[in-house]
């Protein structure tokens, strides 16, 4: 078994399970994506993507309790990037994912549990 898969305990799938219900929320994931390749302050963040910086700071303290994203402090700035390449690589993964052309087969299924 490979050392991927012998980490799969329940506490492991709760993580990820976790982090998952956290990248689920809409705000929150455009967030990380600002984000992913660059620092950013939460004003610049909070400009960006048209929201008030108080709800971005929210947002970026569970984001930040869940290691996504990581605080970087300048001055008497603070600025926010994704956490490490897992998280960038995982969130690159996805956005070339949804970017795919969908086959005939899996819109089938798609249209099957619709």
């Amino acid at each position: 078994m490979s050392t991927a898969l012998s980490l799969n305990t329940d506490d492991r799938v709760v993580q990820i399970a976790d982090l998952f219900r956290l990248l689920g929320d809409p705000t929150r994931l455009r967030i990380v994506l600002a984000c992913v390749d660059e620092r950013r302050a939460v004003g610049a963040i909070a400009e960006s993507l048209n929201l008030s910086p108080s709800l971005v700071s929210h947002h970026l303290r569970l984001l930040r309790a869940a290691r996504i994203v990581r605080a970087e402090r300048q001055g008497k700035q603070v600025f926010y990037v994704a956490a490490d390449g897992h998280i960038s690589g995982m969130l690159t993964d996805m956005l070339e994912h949804v970017a795919e052309p969908v086959s005939e087969s899996a819109a089938d299924l798609t249209q099957d549990h619709a």
